[in-house]
């Protein structure tokens, strides 16, 4: 290192390093180049009395080090750079010498390799072929060795094996059998191999047949230490299902005579009224076959080396074994009771359930007790091969799908030490899954009884109509909610679909019954509001009128609680299927788990192989996920009562503007849409008996005489007549008719009409059913006053029913505010107005039978007089501008409009016929 003494005490400084060397060294030994920049210049060291300029000059000095460090570096690179490529052009010649020196060191190790094998001694081959020999010779005279002591003792077995048996020496007997069993070998593909197979089962049977009163006795005895040394007895002479059968049928004799002598209502056809139901023997039965389990739970462990599989396949053998069938018994119940058969598939349902669990509990503790796998006689892979070509032949269509069907619920359930189940749980759940699969049905069944019950339980008068309605929808609700806990229970939430259509079918059914119940009861007088009528004497109201006005009031204000319940129903609907979502989903996520309390694995892996387990299910759940499809959620923010079937004529309710779009996809779609239908035929209902005067008025209107008549004032010409004998002077007067004038007045009264019912809210309720009103006009009336009094309200067209919402906008639509009552009757009004006038220019002036040039001015003069009335209304019909505009035009101008019209003009063609524009 080099230093420079600069400064005004001439004090040596240490100076950056001149060599790029020693400069690189230095800067390797830092970690950052400002650390060791702040060390080569080392400010603390220089004199405080130093200048900046030494500073700068040290600063300078480094900066031409560090570029002459640079251009050194700069050619050694070349320098490595260029040795490279020289010494590269040599590589592929190294590499090719030393593959030819691999070669020749190849071939000579062959050659040494040769030469090695020549120079062995002839004599050691020899010796290692006698070996070779000796060895051969050995081995096959051991094997005649016993090939002779087997057929030795071949030639004594019968005698050995019968003196044995004397002795009731069973134990020493079945230990010949099966050394001399081991031997059949040995005779394979002989001509003794038959006759010895022949003594060997003979023998085997004679043992058998002497043991099989002991066994019987000790295995009724329950005598534990003498069954266990049977059954070891038996498995030396591969005889182990004969003792499992016998053990198995001792054990399932009292239960099998319990289900056959059940003397029961529902399941004899001669049992008497008092027996009991099928239902209440069931866990009577299952309790008896839980204490023979319990029993068993300490026997078979000390008896069979496999416990749980023995009261396995106990449990599998003992359902196999009634009489008549678990499946048989259960159509017997469901073909009694018809369509209430339902609950009491449900109750048998829920003892089964018990039972699985508790015979579940039996065998995890029996499964404790399990031998290790050595222990087993036959070895567990024989004995799991056995079980399940037991159990195999058992097997119904539905547990021959396999385990790898997919599963909106998870992957094939398993144990959770990865074992296989044992299945019986599955054979137990297998008769009930004929019903769960026709859940939809016998739902529907049941509820459309229950519905008819209700509907049959109670009828009143007309008058209280609204309140039955009220007290019928409280018992319908009710068993609503029974349905969701019936199917939660039946079928685990598999059969949600199922429960939305049989809802959606109850609803539905509900709402026609009450609406034909509405239209089918004639009105009996309740009630009659004299200050009312006497205000609206034009209307001419009767006290029917009014008593049917109250009560189509009361019955609308009824549907609209219907509506609410529904939707607070659908909410209560919508959790449950939530809460099964969320259940598939922790099966999807850990297979192994039993995620549904209250019963087994078997039962949940027949449910998720079956078809309830469909895409349909799985498009139900997504709908009501609210982690996905954030789509659905703006569709349901623009309808009310909305329905997207395509057959089906969906309407919605003012209070459609003040959903947020936020609001679910509905579930219940045929159920509001009956709704929908109910409400609309009240309003109808209603509109009919407000009309009613007004209508009685027109019916005479088309059978006038003046339609017909001619002035009679006009002279006849004489030869020298004056012009003034050529004037027509009409004999009565342009003003509008009596029965125009009165309809007009009436028209004109309706306002007040609503003034008496401003604050009944039943009037908002659906006003988009209401006829002639649809989504357009209600947003105008929602609109500020100012706007809606210098804008007129215009339908597009007239219709028979109400908007259907099927193609809801792509965007959600803004919240308006509610309705006032001013708008509400504003609706009502104009409503009422497109009615009346459609019943006039559809049917009333369509019937008149001819129109003479006096009488259609008489007409012309009639409808301008209505078309100003109702202009007042703030009311436009184009038909009835249409009527007016053809029937004021002379013969002339209507044969030249009759022309350049257009044929699908039907009101045009109507006035041309009855003014003999053109001919009938």
């Amino acid at each position: 290192m080099q230093a420079t003494a600069e400064g005004d005490d001439s004090s040596s400084l240490e100076l950056v390093p001149l060599n790029s060397e020693d400069l690189l060294n230095s800067l390797e030994e830092h970690e950052d180049v400002v650390s060791w920049i702040n060390d080569v210049l080392d400010p603390e060291r220089l004199d405080s009395s130093a200048s900046l300029t030494e500073l700068d000059r040290r600063v300078v000095q480094m900066v031409g080090t560090l570029e002459l460090a640079s251009e050194d570096t700069s050619l050694q690179v070349e320098r490595i750079i260029d040795d490279i490529s020289r010494g590269a052009s040599r590589l592929t010649y190294d590499l090719h010498f030393m593959r030819e020196g691999a070669s020749s060191l190849q071939a000579m190790l062959h050659g040494l390799e040769a030469k090695s094998k020549a120079s062995v001694v002839a004599d050691t081959n020899a010796a290692l072929d006698r070996l070779h020999f000796l060895d051969t010779v050995k081995r096959n005279m051991e094997a005649a060795r016993e090939v002779l002591r087997e057929a030795e003792s071949w030639s004594t077995l019968e005698s050995d094996v019968i003196s044995l048996l004397g002795e009731q020496n069973y134990e020493r007997a079945a230990e010949r059998l099966s050394e001399a069993s081991k031997s059949m070998v040995v005779f394979q593909n002989t001509p003794e191999y038959e006759t010895r197979r022949t003594l060997m089962v003979s023998l085997q049977n004679q043992l058998e047949a002497s043991l099989s009163s002991a066994l019987v006795a000790a295995v009724n005895s329950q005598d534990v230490a003498v069954c266990r040394n049977y059954f070891s007895i038996f498995s030396n002479i591969q005889r182990e299902s004969e003792f499992r059968n016998y053990y198995y049928g001792s054990r399932k004799a009292p239960l099998v005579e319990m289900w056959q002598n059940a003397r029961l209502r529902d399941g004899d056809s001669g049992a008497e009224s008092t027996a009991q139901r099928f239902s209440q023997f069931l866990p009577t039965f299952f309790a008896a076959f839980l204490s023979v389990l319990s029993t068993e739970r300490t026997s078979i462990p000390a008896i069979f080396p496999d416990p749980q599989s023995t009261l396995s396949t106990l449990i599998n053998s003992t359902l196999s074994s009634l009489q008549p069938t678990f499946s048989e018994r259960l159509t017997t119940v469901a073909t009694y009771y018809g369509a209430k058969a339902l609950p009491e598939l449900i109750t048998a349902y829920k003892a089964t359930q018990d039972f699985a669990l508790g015979a579940d509990r039996i065998l995890e503790k029996i499964g404790y007790s399990t031998a290790p796998p050595s222990a087993t006689i036959d070895g567990d892979g024989q004995q799991e091969k056995r079980l399940r070509r037991r159990s195999s032949a058992r097997m119904s269509i539905s547990r021959r799908i396999g385990p790898h069907r997919a599963s909106i619920s998870g992957n094939p359930l398993t144990s959770s030490s990865g074992a296989p189940l044992l299945g019986w749980d599955q054979e137990l759940f297998e008769p009930f899954m004929e019903f769960q699969a026709d859940y939809a049905s016998l739902e529907k069944r049941y509820l459309a009884d229950a519905l008819q019950e209700i509907l049959d339980a109670d009828v009143r008068s007309t008058a209280e109509r609204a309140r039955l309605l009220r007290e019928r929808s409280v018992d319908v609700f009710s068993i609503a909610d029974e349905a969701i806990t019936r199917c939660m229970t039946l079928t685990h939430g598999y059969g949600s679909v199922g429960l939305a259509k049989s809802l959606d079918f109850l609803f539905n059914l509900f709402a026609d019954s009450s609406k034909s119940d509405m239209s089918s009861r004639r009105t009996t007088v309740t009630s009659f509001s004299p200050s009312a009528s006497g205000d609206l004497s034009d209307l001419n109201y009767t006290a029917e009128d009014w008593a049917d006005i109250q009560s189509l009031l009361h019955i609308l204000e009824a549907v609209r609680a219907l509506y609410d319940r529904i939707l607070n129903f659908e909410g209560k609907l919508r959790m449950s299927l939530i809460q099964v979502l969320n259940t598939f989903r922790m099966a999807r996520a850990d297979p192994a788990g039993l995620h549904i309390s209250g019963t087994t694995r078997g039962a949940i892996q027949l449910l998720t192989q079956s078809t309830l387990n469909s895409a349909e299910l799985q498009e139900l759940l997504d709908r009501v996920d609210p982690e996905s499809h954030p789509q659905s959620q703006s569709r349901s923010g623009d309808s009310f009562l909305t329905v997207t079937s395509p057959t089906t004529d969906t309407r919605r309710s003012s209070h459609a503007f003040l959903l947020a779009s936020t609001h679910p996809a509905p579930l219940l779609l045929e159920a509001r849409a009956a709704i929908s239908g109910f409400a609309k035929a009240c309003q109808v209902a209603l509109q009919d008996t407000i009309l009613s005067p007004l209508r009685k008025r027109l019916a005479s209107y088309s059978s006038l005489a003046l339609w017909a008549a001619e002035a009679d004032g006009k002279m006849k010409r004489g030869g020298g007549g004056s012009a003034l004998n050529d004037v027509q002077v009409p004999t009565f007067s342009l003003s509008p008719s009596e029965v125009m004038q009165r309809v007009a007045e009436g028209l004109l009264e309706l306002p007040r009409l609503f003034e008496v019912y401003a604050d009944d809210d039943a009037l908002s309720f659906s006003l988009e059913t209401l006829p002639f009103i649809n989504t357009e006009m209600l947003k105008a009336l929602s609109e500020p006053p100012s706007e809606s009094v210098t804008s007129p309200v215009h339908p597009h067209s007239r219709r028979t029913s109400s908007l259907s919402l099927k193609t809801p906008p792509t965007l959600p639509q803004p919240s308006l505010p509610e309705l006032t009552p001013e708008a509400v009757s504003a609706a009502w009004l104009s409503s009422l107005g497109l009615s009346l006038l459609t019943h006039l220019t559809a049917e009333v002036l369509p019937s008149i039978r001819t129109l003479s040039g006096d009488g259609a001015a008489q007409l012309a003069s009639d409808l301008g007089y209505l078309s100003s009335i109702v202009m007042a209304l703030n009311i436009e019909d184009p038909d009835l501008d249409k009527w007016k505009e053809y029937v004021e035009m002379n013969d002339d101008a209507g044969r030249q409009r009759v022309q350049e019209a257009a044929d699908d003009d039907g009101v045009l063609a109507t006035v041309a016929k009855l003014r003999g524009w053109i001919s009938n």
